[in-house]
């Protein structure tokens, strides 16, 4: 995928649903993976022409696993000239060696998220944009059928009451296809997650899932897309109009 198409998909997102206002200073949360990098680029590239002005930094929660290297990340930063802030934690040793969860993501997501909103309010951030794909948006809306038995997508922008953060998710239109081809164009340095259960998730089991069904169904992927986007979910914000439209 073409850097052009990238900032292309991401603005759509952002007007569609108002993401990035004036003023806002917005923390990219740094997981070392392929999405989180390509949004990186994406909203670095957004900053420089996009009519409403803001400002970026990076975060990354460390979790405390061995051989995690950043270094890739952090010159990567600084070649974007995008402030770079590395969280320290025992994240991993809580879950894996004194909690011994067999389960963990679900855990683990809220400890991160709660390490990475503390940072951003501390570092005076308004917004924290995270790298969720429509792939994710897919896989999300059917783990929470198949395993919870409601209609369920997470939104492209929520308000956290507790922080007084708002999340947003720029990249609800870019798939993860082009995500992998962004990562190959532009050599992006992706730092292994070194998570013992990486690759052995629930989410895992609907990804091959959803591969299959569009293997079976050819644009399955798209009318689950539309099928999310229309259909009305509670928290999800309305489309913004164009101008010529109001």
């Amino acid at each position: 995928m073409k850097l052009q198409r990238l900032l292309s998909l991401t603005r759509q997102a952002v007007d569609d649903y108002a993401l990035i206002d004036s003023g806002d200073k917005i923390a990219v949360g740094i997981s070392g993976g392929k999405d989180s990098l390509t949004l990186l680029y994406a909203l670095h590239g957004l900053k420089r022409f996009y009519p409403n002005e803001f400002e970026l930094s990076a975060i990354t929660v460390d979790l405390g696993f061995e051989n995690f290297d950043l270094s890739p990340v952090r010159s990567l930063c600084s070649e974007l000239s995008v402030p770079f802030t590395v969280v320290p934690t025992d994240i991993g040793k809580i879950l894996f060696e004194t909690r011994k969860e067999s389960n963990p993501c679900a855990l683990c997501a809220k400890m991160r998220k709660g390490a990475l909103n503390e940072t951003a309010k501390q570092m005076g951030c308004n917004k924290i944009a995270y790298a969720h794909h429509r792939d994710d948006l897919i896989e999300t809306m059917l783990l929470s059928l198949i395993y919870e038995g409601r209609f369920y997508a997470f939104s492209p922008k929520t308000f956290l009451d507790r922080t007084e953060l708002t999340v947003i998710r720029p990249m609800i239109y870019v798939s993860e296809a082009d995500v992998i081809g962004f990562k190959n164009r532009f050599s992006l340095p992706v730092c292994k997650n070194p998570c013992p259960v990486d690759g052995k998730t629930k989410r895992e089991y609907v990804k091959q899932l959803t591969k299959q069904l569009n293997l079976q169904a050819p644009g399955v992927k798209e009318r689950l897309f539309h099928a999310i986007t229309e259909g009305n979910i509670e928290g999800w914000p309305d489309k913004k109009l164009p101008n010529n439209a109001r």
